[in-house]
């Protein structure tokens, strides 16, 4: 057959296949959002916001009435931004510092005196921001590790799902990752306000114990330490692989009897890069809702990217009011 008629011929039956859609209504999106309107925003101390687009962020949030901002950092060069981004800062309170490293460790000079809710990240690095946080005698530390939760609202999955941890635990062991369950299902309470208790997937590649595979043995472990009480709120099972944590018929089809299988609200990635590329697919190729919050401390840390959309600036703020006052209210540690 020559090759335009075989062309032509590809073409026809690739046109005779209807397209497959999926519709994404961000209804869970706008519930949060509509829910935080009944709460007064959250004083938040902005940590070095030098940069437009950070105080465009800043002042989007304000106004859906998320967040009450305190600027700290150079004055001079958030003067600069704002003028950049055309924002009065007439109604801002900005404490100005020399450096980064000044206004992190005043942010949490401000959170530990209860004079902010909440510390959003500028513009500097994640481990500038949170190391004043996890030193000794910050006043923020609760006895858990630091970890990141994404949440999630994407057309491909029913509910909300939260993947973690895509930021801060590079490497996490056995006791990290048991923190790190413990962190999302606060997340995953404040967000949801559901009494039912969330299902954690500990993700492999496998979904078999293998002596090889450190997730793997991992993923056992912690099933283990939920049967006997040490992590508690939750349920948890693995090792399993991404399909079968998210699809019922991947689980059926692999003879899979779990209660998570299929139905996961939590994601715990083996370490870092495994969670980081899931979380940036669902959110740039599945064009997902996401917030990231980092848990663990006394205050909940808003991290935004410059990358970030409209929709996923104001749901991490979002996500932050709901986990202080779920703190406030002693649901969440």
């Amino acid at each position: 057959m020559p090759i335009d008629a075989m062309s032509d011929r590809n073409h026809a039956f690739a046109s005779d296949e209807p397209p497959e859609i999926q519709v994404h209504p961000h209804d869970r999106y706008h519930a949060v959002i509509k829910k935080c309107a009944s709460l007064p925003p959250l004083v938040t101390a902005v940590v070095h916001p030098v940069d437009s687009q950070v105080l465009s962020a800043v002042s989007d949030a304000v106004m859906e009435k998320l967040i009450t901002p305190l600027l700290v950092g150079p004055a001079g060069r958030i003067e600069k931004a704002a003028d950049e981004a055309g924002i009065d800062l007439s109604k801002w309170q900005v404490i100005d510092t020399p450096h980064s490293h000044a206004a992190a460790e005043k942010a949490v000079e401000l959170a530990a005196a209860r004079e902010v809710g909440a510390i959003m990240k500028g513009s500097l690095h994640t481990d500038e921001l949170l190391g004043p946080i996890v030193a000794r005698g910050s006043g923020l530390r609760t006895g858990r590790r630091l970890s990141h939760a994404y949440v999630m609202d994407t057309a491909g999955y029913h509910k909300w799902l939260i993947v973690t941890d895509a930021v801060v635990n590079i490497s996490p062991d056995l006791c990290a990752k048991a923190d790190i369950c413990r962190n999302a299902v606060d997340a995953w309470v404040a967000l949801t306000g559901e009494s039912c208790l969330p299902k954690i997937a500990v993700l492999a590649a496998v979904e078999v114990v293998n002596a090889a595979m450190q997730a793997t043995l991992d993923a056992a472990a912690l099933c283990k330490m939920a049967e006997r009480g040490q992590i508690t709120g939750c349920i948890i099972d693995g090792p399993l692989a991404f399909d079968n944590a998210i699809s019922r018929q991947a689980a059926k089809e692999k003879h899979i009897v779990s209660q998570v299988a299929g139905d996961a609200d939590i994601l715990l990635a083996p370490d870092i890069e495994a969670g980081n590329i899931l979380a940036k697919q669902l959110t740039f190729i599945s064009h997902a809702d996401a917030a990231g919050v980092v848990m663990g401390a006394k205050v909940p840390v808003i991290l935004t990217s410059r990358a970030d959309n409209l929709r996923t600036r104001l749901l991490s703020c979002a996500l932050a009011v709901l986990v202080q006052r779920a703190k406030e209210e002693g649901r969440i540690k």
